[in-house]
């Protein structure tokens, strides 16, 4: 398995993916917001989508403790101008059932009018897993995430469909427990969204099949344009770095696999690793991906997913931005 899950955990994340990269800059400074300016970028306001930050774009100085998980929100707000914030479990792991903690965080986003979208939840068990206790345990460990989404005002959590088997068997026991979760999860008024995150799930005719198997208006997905790796070489170590050293072996076509996903998407991922001279991804062309996006009618949340390392966060988030921003505008 390929995906950033499987991989976080074997590596149990620590203290590595805070000191393998340049941390944030411009520092935060001792009132928690961030020294220094940011690039202005202006015309939100004529989107046809939303625009969310995905805390994993800050996840080297959440790891590092630069940066508090409750601050996270304010902090996408006061630095780019981003009111809207899609968390990631693992920053608040031991946290999804403490009611004061996740009434701070409430408070804090209500007091500053930020929307909270989504819990991506990681490390609590494959759902495509074949051995029947096993997927149960998985499905059920993501009950308490469904409770803490209603609570914080999440429209839906963000769940992995992996498991280790055929493609018929993982997809199976995937649209099972996907079926109890989303049924689970509708007494709560929560979505819950598959990301193509490695694996199988990368396929995007295997994940469109899952979706048509489980036909919940609830069970959906988070198309994430940059993570369509269906199989990687393993890392010689177990650390970032060895990780990003890793080559895709073998890949799904982008631009295929958004289009099968989209038709079910309640959320979509912006994945961005570098940029040209004109403000452009490099890899990956967003004027193609947001056309296929406004074709289906979507007027959600795109998520801003910064997974660069030549610049630093804040910079890559903010050409994030810019870029969508731009793309999205010119759009007719």
């Amino acid at each position: 398995m390929n995906s950033r899950r499987r991989f976080v955990r074997k590596l149990g994340m620590g203290v590595a993916a805070a000191t393998a990269y340049p941390l944030l800059s411009p520092l935060l400074s001792c009132n928690g917001s961030a020294t220094g300016t940011r690039e202005e970028t202006t015309g939100a306001d004529a989107l046809f989508f939303k625009i969310s930050l995905a805390e994993w774009s800050l996840n080297r100085v959440l790891f590092s403790g630069q940066l508090d998980h409750l601050d996270f929100p304010l902090y996408a707000k006061e630095n780019f101008g981003i009111d809207a914030v899609e968390y990631v479990n693992q920053f608040f792991m031991d946290k999804a059932t403490d009611q004061a903690y996740l009434g701070e965080l409430k408070t804090r986003c209500n007091d500053y009018g930020i929307t909270s979208v989504l819990i991506m939840c990681d490390r609590e068990g494959d759902l495509g897993d074949t051995v029947a206790a096993q997927r149960k345990a998985a499905v059920e460990n993501h009950y308490k995430w469904v409770e803490a989404a209603e609570f914080l005002g999440c429209h839906a959590i963000r769940v992995n469909a992996a498991g280790e088997g055929t493609a018929g068997e993982v997809a199976r026991c995937a649209a099972e427990s996907l079926t109890a979760l989303a049924t689970f999860a509708s007494d709560y008024g929560i979505s819950v969204i598959v990301e193509n995150h490695g694996g199988y799930s990368s396929d995007g005719k295997w994940l469109k099949g899952v979706m048509e198997t489980v036909g919940l208006s609830n069970c959906g997905t988070l198309p994430d344009t940059g993570n369509f790796c269906i199989k990687r070489t393993e890392p010689l170590e177990q650390t970032i770095e060895a990780y990003l050293a890793t080559e895709c072996l073998e890949e799904y076509d982008r631009y295929q696999g958004t289009a099968e996903l989209l038709p079910f998407a309640k959320g979509v991922s912006a994945k961005t690793y570098d940029f040209d001279a004109d403000g452009d991804e490099t890899s990956i062309d967003y004027g193609r991906i947001l056309r296929m996006v406004k074709d289906t009618g979507f007027t959600g949340y795109v998520g801003i997913e910064y997974e660069g390392h030549s610049l630093t966060a804040n910079e890559g988030i903010t050409k994030t931005k810019a870029m969508l921003e731009r793309i999205g505008n010119g759009l007719v």
